[in-house]
């Protein structure tokens, strides 16, 4: 499991509006390239984003679910991108001093992405999900 952590400026609420505004998805998912449709019931567990993953004119298709949501402190998606498989996504948050501390994890649940050795794929992840939790930090502190 690869995780990842970042103080943000901004407020716990701030953070959440971010990461459970479904249309702001690929503006700070790494890889996430177009939101096609946020089902009325987001971000309630069952309900999804559907999405594309890549870059025109290799795009797939897919969608993101909710599995839990605890307003305000915790969020865990199940993320599809196949053929490559499925993943599972966690955000935990905690107040520091008006700012939010923000753990990020990430595993392969499903698929052929769950082959690959932890000693490849987790470097591989962890420079994504900086890069993805810096422009998820930059939405925030710019609400």
């Amino acid at each position: 499991m690869s995780e990842n952590e970042r103080l943000i400026n901004a407020s716990v609420e701030d953070v959440f509006a971010v990461l459970t505004d479904g249309w702001s998805y690929a503006s700070w998912v790494v890889g996430a390239s177009h939101i096609r449709d946020v089902e009325a019931g987001w971000p309630q567990p069952g309900y999804s984003i559907h999405h594309s993953v890549g870059a025109w004119p290799l795009l797939i298709k897919d969608t993101t679910t909710i599995e839990e949501h605890e307003p305000l402190r915790y969020l865990r998606l199940r993320v599809r991108a196949w053929p490559t498989g499925e993943g599972i996504v966690e955000f935990e948050a905690t107040d520091k001093d008006r700012r939010c501390h923000l753990v990020m994890r990430e595993h392969a649940a499903k698929g052929p992405a769950r082959l690959i050795p932890k000693a490849l794929a987790d470097p591989v992840l962890h420079a994504r999900n900086a890069e993805t939790l810096a422009r998820l930090a930059l939405l925030a502190e710019h609400r």
